[in-house]
């Protein structure tokens, strides 16, 4: 997992409410391509005509978006379904971090598992976020995790909340799994002391 320390670039703005999994990746796209590999089909509904061009309308498909890291999206977003595939889909678009008033709860948790930062602004600010990315398409936000601040444009900094374990997991470029792992001394000693202690618990 890539480690996140800080990323300055141009900001997306989706001012849409309840965006679910689903629209960021269509359920038939998971079955049927690997998951590294789903970028392309993000938002696929909205990214795509009938006729299978490019929707100039979408945000994602206008410059300077389009290669845009940073999306500014409206409440509740991503929410619906559990599907892992809808984060993994946004870092192969290329985005590594979101802003919005809220996210879904289980997208949420899934983007500390695959390298993704979801920052949590009140709604007034998010929205005055959102408000300078679309008046001034080329100028670049910084989201400094170390720090927990957004910078906007204009130098305004404001400060985010995060559990910091899960700070830390993305700073190191580890999921949960790597967490552990990386504390395995611990766990041994505890283990070693705890057979002393308790061997009629362990199997021989």
């Amino acid at each position: 997992m890539q480690p996140f320390t800080k990323i300055t670039g141009v900001a997306a703005p989706l001012p849409a409410e309840n965006v679910n999994t689903d629209v960021i990746i269509r359920i038939e796209r998971l079955t049927n391509t690997d998951w590294s590999e789903t970028g392309p089909w993000a938002f696929e509904a909205w990214r795509f005509l009938p006729n299978g061009e490019p929707n100039p309308d979408f945000v994602m498909n206008k410059e300077p978006y389009r290669d845009a890291p940073i999306l500014i999206a409206g409440r509740n977003f991503a929410c619906g379904s559990s599907r892992e595939g809808a984060g993994l889909a946004l870092l192969g678009a290329g985005v590594r971090t979101g802003i919005a008033p809220r996210f879904g709860p289980i997208f949420f948790n899934n983007c500390f598992q695959n390298g993704m930062l979801p920052v949590v602004l009140p709604p007034d600010t998010a929205q005055r976020f959102m408000e300078m990315a679309e008046s001034d398409p080329g100028a670049e936000f910084t989201i400094d995790l170390e720090s927990k601040t957004v910078t906007a444009p204009g130098g305004e900094a404001v400060s985010f909340e995060l559990d910091e374990m899960r700070r830390q997991g993305l700073l190191q470029g580890l999921d949960d799994i790597g967490l552990t792992l990386s504390r395995s001394a611990e766990i041994d000693a505890f283990q070693q002391r705890d057979r002393a202690e308790r061997p009629w618990i362990y199997l021989s």
